[in-house]
């Protein structure tokens, strides 16, 4: 568990969530994202959601995608939010919408 402060892991969480919602918005029309109460939710045409999500008690960010979930701790010393196996935050999500999406997907 991250042993960030509640204050300073609410700032990171939102802008990191903030940040995913503008990148995925931008990387296809075929995507229905929306961000509410720390909560993104990816909405595919064929109704298949994905949840990314702020998780202030374990002081994560939790991914839920293709009947898999990951768990983020925020790394300080790289500035992202990792697994414990490593899995970076955006690297997982341009995986995951690839997967979905049937093409590369870069996030930036």
């Amino acid at each position: 568990m991250s042993t960030l402060p509640e204050p300073e892991f609410e700032h990171l969480a939102s802008a990191e969530l903030n940040r995913l919602l503008e990148a995925v918005i931008a990387c296809s029309d075929g995507l229905d994202p929306d961000l509410q109460s720390g909560v993104l939710t990816i909405v595919f045409e064929d109704g298949l959601k994905y949840v990314i999500n702020s998780h202030r008690a374990a002081r994560q960010i939790w991914m839920a995608a293709e009947r898999n979930a990951w768990h983020f701790d925020y790394d300080t010393p790289s500035h992202t939010w990792r697994t414990p196996s490593g899995d970076e935050l955006w690297n997982a999500v341009s995986r995951v919408l690839g997967n979905k999406l049937g093409f590369t997907v870069s996030l930036s």
